[in-house]
């Protein structure tokens, strides 16, 4: 097993703790000065309960992993698991390279979130994506968190100007990524261009292709990219969303030359202040009351966009109409909201997760002028704040939700209200539940490639004394297949395993 390097270097303790009041997770603020009474007692109330009662909760979380884990074999059909040696806070999918009869291969961008004994890192790293039913029965069944997974690989570093608290890539051209630091910029990478580096202790932060600045204040999670247009959206502490355009800058990715690939044609490999080329904001949207927490673009117009923040509300903009809410839903939960997803089948929908500990849906054409607005559905399932959802790209109605809990939970709205004909009770909606991970469950993406696979990570300083959590991991086909379909093939199976049980 590849061991946490921040022992060494740390005191023996673990990373982040050893060097002051860094953020763990993808909290950007003291949450005891942000939450409410009421919000707090739900955190606290759901940590006990989570425990049992007791003082610490921790024994019950290893006892959900043991069955979780015993339980691998059945419920997966992939399962590889890298170890990082540092906690990352986002993770998200690269183009894939190549295409073959068992495995494609394809880029994987991670975060590498460091003591300050060497400098933080994004990492490019190549992934062999393995497609269904193709994994061996005994790489499943013999699946053990110790050992590094030879599916992916590190393929590129590069020295990023502070932590990468999120990482998103630009649709049209997924070799171009934004990211946020603690600062107010956002910074955009062409990370096919951009020099492999060595990350030491001194080593000078890799400079970025192009730095979009309008921010007043520190933008840390709320990021996106237009689905139809080189768009760029942010939010942060200074209550504001910004959106950039970045068009005149990437006229030269699409060609393939060697020599024309770069955003803006590098000038050296930079300095401490990640100097570069900036570009200022298309406009700047006042209507959130605090730290505006995530963004999204509809997906059929650069020009549609939402909002979320720690003042519990959601706010729906249009650019056309000018820089106010068109939409503007006071209270969408009963806590901070901490993330939204547009639905990419249907542009009526939208997710919201909060510290309230649920997820709620809302159809736009509810939402009146006056700000009032019911979610079509609240999924209740999480014991403690939720930090990040996703619509499947798969399917319209299924989507998953990541969680303080250490849960990534796979919902089907389609399902809410219709009664399971084996009788098993739980939320509604909820059909698969990804209990990996031994704490916060930080961020998740689904392959837009291989829609059922999905990359997650999870902060465990604080639980293992160890780094973060990477998983790559398919659900078994035969859990979200139609119900027919899947019993229809299990009856060619029934008679050879009703002739192994009456063999004495």
């Amino acid at each position: 097993m590849e061991t946490h390097e921040a022992s060494e270097s740390g005191g023996g303790g673990t990373p982040v703790m050893s060097t002051g009041p860094k953020k763990r997770g993808r909290k950007p603020k003291n949450k005891d000065e942000s939450q409410t009474p009421s919000s707090q007692q739900q955190s606290s109330a759901g940590r006990m309960k989570e425990g049992g009662g007791k003082k610490s909760h921790q024994p019950s979380a290893d006892e959900k992993y043991s069955q979780w884990k015993a339980l691998v074999p059945v419920l997966y059909d992939w399962l590889p698991h890298p170890n990082l040696v540092w906690p990352s806070l986002s993770c998200r999918w690269g183009p894939q390279l190549e295409q073959a009869t068992y495995k494609n291969r394809q880029r994987l961008y991670l975060s590498e979130q460091t003591d300050g004994s060497v400098p933080n890192t994004l990492v490019i790293a190549n992934c062999e994506v393995v497609k269904p039913r193709v994994a061996a029965a005994e790489h499943i069944s013999q699946f053990n968190e110790e050992a590094r997974s030879p599916f992916v690989k590190k393929y590129k570093t590069i020295i990023h100007p502070g932590e990468v608290n999120r990482i998103r890539e630009l649709p049209q051209n997924s070799k171009i990524v934004a990211t946020h630091t603690d600062s107010p910029d956002v910074l955009i990478w062409d990370v096919e261009t951009q020099p492999n580096r060595h990350a030491v202790l001194g080593a000078a932060n890799s400079r970025p292709d192009l730095i979009l600045t309008g921010h007043q204040d520190n933008a840390e999670f709320a990021l996106a990219m237009c689905p139809t247009e080189p768009f760029v959206l942010s939010g942060g502490k200074d209550k504001s969303v910004v959106l950039w355009s970045i068009q005149d800058h990437i006229t030269t990715v699409a060609t393939d030359s060697k020599s024309a690939g770069s955003i803006i044609k590098q000038t050296g490999q930079g300095n401490d202040k990640a100097e570069g080329p900036s570009v200022g904001p298309r406009g700047i949207y006042q209507g959130h009351e605090d730290t505006v927490e995530d963004v999204a673009f509809c997906p059929s117009s650069a020009q549609e966009f939402c909002s979320v923040g720690d003042d519990s509300c959601l706010i729906l903009w249009d650019a056309r109409t000018g820089t106010s809410p068109v939409m503007k839903v006071e209270k969408a939960h009963d806590a901070d909201l901490h993330c939204v997803d547009w639905n990419p089948h249907d542009n009526n929908l939208i997710l919201t997760g909060s510290a309230d500990n649920t997820v709620r849906l809302f159809d736009r054409r509810n939402l009146t002028s006056n700000g009032v607005g019911s979610p079509i559905y609240k999924f209740e399932g999480h014991k403690a704040a939720v930090l990040c959802v996703q619509w499947s790209p798969g399917k319209s109605s299924v989507f998953g939700s990541s969680a303080e809990d250490g849960l990534l939970n796979i919902w089907d709205y389609d399902k809410v209200g219709k009664k399971s004909e084996n009788g098993a009770k739980g939320p509604a909606g909820l059909f698969f539940q990804h209990a990996g991970h031994r704490d916060k469950v930080v961020d998740f993406h689904w392959n837009a490639s291989d829609p059922w696979t999905i990359v997650s990570v999870s902060d465990d300083c604080e639980t293992t004394g160890g780094g973060g959590t990477l998983q790559i991991w398919r659900m078994s086909d035969l859990i979200y297949r139609p119900e027919d379909e899947v019993l229809a093939e299990l009856e060619k199976f029934k008679s050879h395993v009703l002739s192994c049980a009456s063999k004495p």
